[in-house]
């Protein structure tokens, strides 16, 4: 199916994946859990109250967090940093609460692209070089006819 949502971030960004649930009162925690996946690959997992990033994909470890201030009141976005370039697929936010066994399951596609070329906001600088540069490679350019020109004005002498 489609994406609720799509996010842009670029490589070395940070990234909220938003996630919200309408809770009733403020969430249990003792009683709920969030995946965030994608499709089978854990990137991040709460459960009863704390994070519990044992079965988390590798590549995510040390890069995920939740909003924990803002959790109870149904903010279940996920917070990636240092985006890299294999992030870029379809999240699955997940949130299940056992005693009403309500799933709540959202998806969120993150689209990364390589980061903004730096050399370009440079570039205005070195352009500037150029022209001071010119007249030095002019000059070399014009020492071998000199040179030669002295040669053959010489072998004229000569003769």
């Amino acid at each position: 199916g489609q994406a609720d949502t799509t996010c842009h971030a670029f490589v070395g960004e940070t990234v909220v994946l938003p996630c919200t649930t309408t809770p009733p009162g403020e969430l249990i925690f003792s009683q709920s859990r969030l995946y965030w996946q994608i499709d089978k690959k854990i990137v991040h997992f709460f459960h009863k109250g704390q994070d519990s990033l044992k079965d988390q994909d590798k590549h995510f470890h040390g890069r995920t967090s939740l909003f924990l201030d803002q959790m109870k009141h149904g903010n279940l976005s996920l917070k990636i940093s240092n985006v890299q370039l294999l992030d870029n697929a379809e999240y699955i936010c997940i949130y299940k609460q056992d005693e009403d066994h309500q799933t709540k399951k959202s998806k969120i596609k993150l689209s990364v692209s390589a980061p903004p070329r730096t050399e370009e906001a440079s570039f205005p600088s070195g352009q500037s070089q150029i022209p001071s540069r010119s007249p030095t490679e002019a000059s070399h350019l014009n020492l071998p006819l000199l040179s030669l020109h002295l040669l053959v004005t010489l072998g004229v002498w000569h003769l």
